[in-house]
């Protein structure tokens, strides 16, 4: 049992030196290194040692990075490169509508589009909020946060009418978006997003919706038109749908109100945030331990409004919504989801 153990971790060995997974350029993970062990106990032994022996690698080489970084910052030289962790995001596929910063053909598109009268402030925001029919308690109670969310908006009851109708009537009074709320067994599952009068009309999946009142030490909106943060919408569709979204709030916030709203985009999901920031004065023991120093910093403290949901975007349509004869800009598909690292906003 001992000799066989050893011609094991003997080939384990021949395995972990330089050997490299087929097709590809990086080294083999101790999974593959002991995968071919069919004994459980002599290949799990096997791989707690070379994990056990990984790790004191990395310890080594982690001291050896600190002991640079010290070196160089006691001769007053610029430190050695932090490794810099792999994620989804910086490890994404290279995407050819991504947007490069002051791309001119990108610039004339926009000042051309349908929300170049808004972004020109021309044109304020004017809201139209209504539902699906019939709709919950928890409905009602997500619309009412949602009229202190957005600076200037209006509420109508569907009564029946259908969608293309309301559309029109929206149009007609001169409403620059229509957002129409969907609801599924008193769930809160849907936007449809429609921009007047000449669209574009977009459709999102909501989902993790949280209401304010259900938020620990949630504070309550001001009046005053909050500031707007969008993030990270980088290629050419992204860029539109921000433009849809930023559309619906002014371009003169109001900032004694401290209020800010935020549309973070990763990983094409949407995540909606309302809070109040607050600076305060406090006072710091770090710059009050060295002399000539102020004994007091400036902290930025925030309180989450609410509510908090995330939004998927489904299809966006050109022109104002038609469910028959709309042409779509873009539309998901599952088969655009063969890929972890592919993202479309």
């Amino acid at each position: 049992m001992a000799q066989k153990r050893q011609r094991e971790e003997d080939k384990t060995a021949e395995a972990s030196g330089g050997s490299k997974q087929p097709g590809s350029g990086s080294k083999a993970t101790l999974g593959q290194q002991t995968s071919h062990i069919k004994n459980k106990l002599v290949r799990a032994e096997l791989y707690a040692k070379l994990k056990h022996k990984q790790k004191k690698q990395k310890k080594v080489e982690r001291k050896r990075r600190d002991a640079e970084a010290a070196r160089a910052e006691e001769l007053g030289l610029e430190p050695p490169p932090k490794k810099q962790q792999k994620t989804l995001e910086n490890t994404r596929e290279k995407d050819v509508t991504m947007v490069e910063e002051g791309d001119e053909e990108v610039a004339l598109d926009e000042a051309d589009d349908e929300f170049a009268a808004h972004f020109a402030r021309e044109q304020e925001p004017k809201v139209l909020v209504t539902t699906c029919y019939k709709p919950s308690k928890t409905m009602f109670t997500f619309l009412a946060e949602m009229l202190e969310v957005l600076p200037r908006v209006e509420y109508y009851k569907r009564q029946g009418f259908p969608l293309k109708q309301v559309v029109g009537f929206a149009a007609g009074r001169d409403y620059s978006d229509l957002l129409v709320f969907n609801e599924d067994r008193k769930e809160v599952n849907g936007l449809l997003h429609v921009h007047l009068p000449d669209g574009p009309t977009a459709h999102y999946r909501l989902s993790s919706l949280v209401l304010g009142q259900d938020i620990r030490g949630h504070g309550r909106p001001s009046s005053h038109r909050p500031e707007l943060v969008l993030n990270n919408f980088g290629t050419r569709l992204g860029r539109r749908v921000g433009r849809m979204l930023g559309s619906l709030f002014h371009q003169e916030p109001q900032f004694r109100g401290r209020r800010v709203a935020t549309f973070h985009n990763q990983r094409d999901f949407i995540f909606f945030r309302h809070h109040r920031y607050i600076f305060e004065e406090k006072e710091s023991k770090a710059e009050a331990a060295q002399p000539g120093r102020p004994k007091t910093a400036v902290v930025a403290r925030m309180q989450e409004l609410g509510p908090r949901f995330t939004l998927k975007l489904q299809s966006l349509q050109k022109g104002t919504f038609d469910s028959k004869h709309g042409e779509f800009e873009w539309v998901h598909k599952k088969d655009m989801d063969t890929s972890r690292r592919r993202f479309h906003l």
